[in-house]
């Protein structure tokens, strides 16, 4: 539709995840009115995101060092891991502030189709990190976070799976169910029968 650097600018920023046609051009065009010095410091975070982000030796969370902050926080439980599939996964859960333990981020799930299979993910160092005490202290419980879809879905079973012969280990994954504000008639099937299956005493 336009010529030169301004189409190619559009291409790529409609090539990341959530951004349209329509919303790329307005950012490509938003870009062109800006001052030259926002664009560098925009310029230098973005190379700075390729050099500078680490992963975490321990959990594979997006760090500045080699061990995240959570990694390092000698108040978390060491006998409690969650497992997430993606960095921003760790993010969501932390805003709750109910989880006192220790991450380790898949990097994705279970997807055949895409080629993803066991070895593309972290679960070899998720099962090495089970494996060993820390501190002295075992992991006694996994929380399996993974996404509530078909791809999550595989991937807690697999894990279910290659777990559940450690001994002393409790597999626990996230309940699903209604969302608060939520209308019984408005939820779906399979929202609602999970509600029902995994309903608590109150």
């Amino acid at each position: 539709m336009y010529e030169g650097p301004v189409q190619d600018l559009i291409d790529e920023l409609g090539r990341l995840p959530g951004v349209g046609p329509k919303s790329a051009q307005r950012i490509a065009f938003h870009l062109l009115a800006t001052e030259p010095a926002d664009i560098e410091r925009l310029q230098n975070a973005l190379q700075k995101v390729k050099e500078g982000v680490v992963f975490c030796d321990v959990c594979g969370n997006v760090s500045a060092e080699t061990t995240c902050r959570i990694c390092r926080d000698p108040k978390r439980d060491l006998a409690l891991v969650c497992v997430v599939e993606e960095p921003k996964d760790v993010q969501a859960i932390e805003r709750t502030r109910e989880f006192k333990g220790r991450y380790h981020v898949l990097g994705g799930a279970l997807d055949p189709l895409s080629g993803v299979g066991p070895d593309q993910l972290r679960i070899r160092q998720l099962l090495n990190r089970i494996g060993t005490a820390t501190n002295g202290i075992d992991i006694s419980e996994v929380i399996i976070a993974t996404d509530p879809n078909t791809e999550g879905e595989a991937t807690a079973t697999y894990l279910v799976r290659m777990l559940r012969d450690f001994p002393g280990l409790t597999v626990t994954r996230l309940a699903s169910g209604l969302p608060m504000g939520g209308d019984l008639e408005f939820a779906d099937e399979l929202t609602l029968g999970r509600a029902l299956s995994g309903r608590r005493s109150m």
